[in-house]
């Protein structure tokens, strides 16, 4: 069995109550430049929060900053009352950027939930290659009522919606209190977007949670929050995300 909400997650006493992210004049800058801010940003915990803003490196390096994967150049930022990035990083999860956890066309979907279960493990446990069983335990909470892949399926010719559920299942094992998620609007089909927001929704119901899109969404969707960054996130600078590879 596949433990995914036995982790115990303690907070600091003065996190505002309520509150998930507080910045204040955030800045980052990278080797080719200006990236995104000065901004000013709080969001409120519990739900999910969609950032509207045009995809890019901009947006891109937002979401990693909140969850704790890039430093900032200047400014201020608490997540669940932490201000410290390898604290914030601990208490997050994050999936579906590419920058991050992009997956190779020869892996299956049990290599990919194998190779989960063996970093979830302590390393003197053997843990055997994934069965059926396991792809069910790790998976089912995240896709809800969307077919589960099949086990020995290349994960790039599955469905988008599958391959990014299965990438958020698999990043989201341990259930900390925030979850980031890159680009929903990565999927074109307007119906497959929806249904993969309304899965982030559920998963809402038990952690925050924060994911970007550029396109207007539909009344009813049970988000918690929409924060307008049209003019406020460009672009970027794709350099800042690419430096080094």
């Amino acid at each position: 069995m596949v433990e995914t909400s036995s982790e115990s997650w303690q907070l600091p006493a003065e996190a505002a109550a309520g509150t998930l992210v507080s910045a204040r004049g955030i800045e980052l800058h990278g080797p080719w430049g200006h990236v995104f801010g000065p901004l000013d940003m709080d969001i409120d915990a519990g739900g999910v929060t969609v950032l509207a803003a045009q995809a890019g490196a901009a947006r891109t390096a937002l979401l990693m900053t909140l969850c704790g994967r890039m430093r900032l150049s200047a400014g201020t930022l608490a997540v669940l009352g932490y201000d410290n990035p390898t604290r914030i990083l601990a208490i997050s999860a994050i999936a579906c950027l590419n920058e991050l956890d992009d997956v190779r066309p020869s892996v299956t979907v049990r290599d990919m939930v194998t190779e989960q279960l063996r970093w979830d493990s302590p390393w003197y446990k053997f843990v055997p290659r994934a069965s059926e069983v396991e792809v069910s335990n790790m998976c089912a909470e995240t896709f809800g009522d969307i077919e589960l892949p099949p086990l020995n399926a290349f994960v790039d010719d599955l469905p988008e919606i599958q391959q990014l559920l299965l990438r958020i299942a698999v990043a989201n094992t341990k259930r900390p209190p925030l979850l980031v998620v890159g680009r929903i609007d990565k999927i074109a089909d307007d119906l497959e977007r929806a249904a993969l927001l309304q899965r982030l929704v559920a998963l809402g119901e038990h952690q925050s949670v924060i994911t970007a899109d550029v396109n207007a969404l539909p009344p009813d969707t049970g988000v918690h929050a929409v924060v307008n960054m049209h003019g406020l996130l460009g672009a970027g600078d794709i350099g800042v995300m690419t430096e080094g590879r």
